[in-house]
Order: C-alpha cells, then structure tokens, then sequence
C-alpha cells in the first residue's frame, strides 16, 4: 500500500506541484482512503517529502551501479553523463518535481537527514574517478566533483526542461532523436575538453564518422 501510495503521490505532484496537488486524488489513484494515506505515510507534506527522498534514492541507486570505479577515468565520465542525461529523458517526473522543491526554497529537502547522506558517497565516488584520472595522465585538473557534478546536471537539465521555447526560437525540435544524440556528444566533448585541456573538437570529431571516399571513376 505504501508504494502504491508514494507512486501515485509522484505521479501526482509532477503534474501539479505541491500547491495543486490533493491528497483526495493521491489516495484513489492508489486504492487507498486518507486515513490509510496518512497512517502509511502521513500529512501531505510528509508525503511529499518522502516522494522526493525516494526519487533521489532511485538516481543515486542506479548511478552506484555504473561501477564507474572500475572504468577508465574518461570512459568513467563519459558514462555518468549518458546516465544522467537518459535518466533525466526517462524520469521527466524527477526533473518536474526538481523545479517543485527550487520554487519551495527546498523547504522539504532541509527537513531530510535521508538526502544528504546519500549524496556524500556519490560525491566520494566522482571525486575518486577524478583523482585516477589526474593520476593516470588523463585529466589535467582534480576538478571539484561538486562542481562538475552540478555542470553534468545542468547541461542536461536546462536543456531538457526549456525544450518546448528553445526548439520554437531556434526553429529546431530538440527533442528529435538525431537532436538528442547531438547533445549528448556536445556534453560530453565540453565536460571531457575542461578536465583533459584537450580541444572540444577532438571530442566531437571522434563521434563523427568519416566521409565515404568517393568512388573512382574508370575508363
């Protein structure tokens, strides 16, 4: 009942933000009644909050099974960009109930010992990948795994929640699949570029196959 409950209240407060949502709505798409929601749960602010600890837990949970320790530093990040742009195309729920909580000040978030001890481990993670890569020769830079991880989200983030005004003003459907496949190259040729000093073109040339030769003509 609890996790028919939180996945009705996700799907409920990414449609509607805090402000819209109904507990009423909440309870029948689960099968529920409100005495039941709240014993399980509680208030709906509780219950908000234990949507956004677990959509938090469900990325960090699948991101520690990138095994990103075991790969090459460069390959370590090229993965937790491609991860964490299709999470962020698969999850539009997660990104929608991002923009939630920032419009709340994260209010919710400041109640939750939950959020910030999973982060610490994920950070340790980025950081570890990135001290291989300076070690190793691949990286130029120990980068703050803050601050890149804050660069790789955002790239795909601002991207993917201005896609409908961006694709009218630049007359292009940014969503359209070769769309898609462009920008996640673009991201990882610049992440890759600032950590390595290495040209953005280097990266974007290698995604590019190279022209047929043409064929030869004969006599």
């Amino acid at each position: 009942m609890r996790i028919r409950i939180l996945e009705a209240a996700k799907k409920e407060f990414a449609a509607r933000g805090l402000a819209g949502a109904r507990v009423d709505r909440i309870a029948a798409q689960a099968g529920a009644n409100k005495r039941m929601l709240y014993y399980h749960v509680g208030k709906k602010d509780d219950l908000y909050l234990a949507v956004l600890e677990g959509a938090y837990e469900k990325i960090r949970v699948e991101e520690r099974a990138l095994d990103l320790e075991h790969l090459d530093p460069p390959d370590a990040i090229e993965s937790l960009i491609s991860f964490t742009w299709n999470y962020f195309i698969r999850n539009p729920e997660f990104l929608a109930l991002l923009n939630t909580e920032n419009l709340e000040r994260a209010k919710h978030l400041k109640r939750s010992e939950k959020v910030k001890s999973m982060h610490s481990p994920f950070v340790e993670m980025i950081r570890t990948v990135v001290n291989r890569g300076v070690e190793s020769g691949d990286f130029k830079v120990a980068m703050d795994p803050v601050q890149l991880y804050i660069s790789i989200a955002a790239l795909s983030f601002f991207y993917l929640s201005n896609s409908a005004t961006l694709s009218e003003i630049f007359g292009r459907d940014l969503l359209a699949r070769q769309a898609k496949e462009e920008r996640l190259a673009h991201m990882v040729a610049l992440v890759l570029a600032a950590l390595t000093g290495r040209s953005v073109a280097e990266f974007l040339l290698r995604e590019t196959p190279p022209a047929p030769a043409p064929a030869r003509q004969t006599a």
